[in-house]
């Protein structure tokens, strides 16, 4: 286990000159949004266009294929999955430039089998709502979370009837508008790839199908590990139902999108005050037993939690409040979040130590 050492994550910094940029934002901050925007559409958009020209064939073809899976999958996918995330918080664009919202979501985001607009449903209108409880239909709870095999039936689960449980879940609460967003944009979605392949289906199958396939999957490790720690006797806690990662690369490169707790306790904070704020909210991270880990991000933590390699993530536990003496005692905390919450011990107000 660690002590808590000095903050490198990104914050803002002022830069020296204005961009022409910014009179079209509503917040200078999200500056480098942009410029990630443009990047994607002149890299994925132009090699996404070359793979369906009828003179572009054989090793060319190949080629092309290949530059475009490693920059949409490798290289861009978890910086424009967390900007469309911070944009789903937060507005992007001034108001008198709203047309501008639908860039991400309706044009760049199929790039990355992001279907349009339900994300945005299923993140905003029932994840955050419901916070990882048992109406949230991407809970955790009751699931094994150290296990291969639990987290196989909670991708299953998700990959084949997420949109179902979704839409379920939006007629339960009367949410109509969030109901036809998430079915709207899955079909236009399906419709869009059926209509292309045939056109060409090898380059259908790159630019669309195989990246949409990546996503739901690396999506689900991520809430999985952002939600594997769970204390059975306060679940709705956020400091107790999630975790928060610092000092990484992947907070650089994703937008803070480690401090996954005060992101719940703040869901509209704006992603260069993590930093700060954590510093400033430390003491409710040592009241509430908060779990913070130092160096690595949410896959390290899925992959090391499904092969039950606890000695790693203790290794890497941040010892706020100096709460444990060995990394065996890490461990044994840390086990005891991972179990399984069956939906009946919370409705019989069951309560574990």
């Amino acid at each position: 286990m660690l002590s808590l050492q000095a903050i490198t994550d990104p914050v803002y910094t002022k830069p020296a000159k204005s961009s022409f940029f910014e009179r079209f934002i509503r917040d200078p901050r999200d500056l480098p949004f942009v410029y990630l925007s443009i990047r994607i559409t002149l890299v994925l958009g132009i090699t996404a266009l070359l793979l369906y020209m009828p003179f572009v064939d054989g090793w060319l073809w190949g080629v092309i294929a290949a530059v475009y899976l490693v920059f949409n999958n490798a290289v861009f996918k978890g910086p424009f999955g967390l900007m469309l995330h911070c944009t789903s918080h937060r507005a992007f664009f001034r108001k008198e430039y709203g047309f501008m919202n639908h860039y991400l979501p309706w044009v760049l985001g199929p790039l990355f089998g992001q279907t349009p607009e339900t994300y945005y449903s299923h993140h905003i209108g029932m994840h955050h709502a419901e916070n990882n409880m048992p109406e949230d239909e991407s809970s955790t709870m009751k699931f094994q979370r150290d296990s291969f095999r639990g987290f196989s039936m909670y991708l299953g689960s998700f990959f084949f009837a997420g949109v179902y449980h979704l839409c379920t879940y939006f007629y339960r609460k009367n949410r109509k508008r969030l109901l036809y967003r998430s079915v709207r944009g899955e079909l236009l979605f399906i419709a869009m790839c059926v209509g292309l392949s045939f056109v060409n289906w090898p380059a259908t199958l790159v630019v669309f199908i195989i990246p949409f396939v990546i996503s739901r999957i690396i999506m689900m490790m991520g809430n999985w590990a952002q939600h594997a720690f769970i204390d059975a006797s306060d679940p709705g806690n956020h400091y107790k139902n999630s975790i928060t990662c610092i000092n990484t690369k992947y907070n650089h490169k994703c937008w803070n999108d480690g401090y996954h707790i005060s992101h719940h306790v703040k869901p509209n904070m704006h992603w260069t005050e993590h930093p700060v704020y954590f510093r400033q909210t430390l003491q409710e991270y040592i009241d509430n037993e908060g779990i913070v880990f130092d160096g690595i991000h949410f896959l390290h933590v899925f992959l090391w939690l499904v092969t039950r390699r606890y000695d790693k993530l203790a290794r890497h536990y941040v010892n706020i409040g100096d709460r444990f003496a060995t990394d065996e005692e890490v461990i044994a905390f840390l086990k005891v979040r991972t179990k399984k919450i069956p939906e009946a011990e919370l409705e019989l107000g069951v309560i574990r130590a």
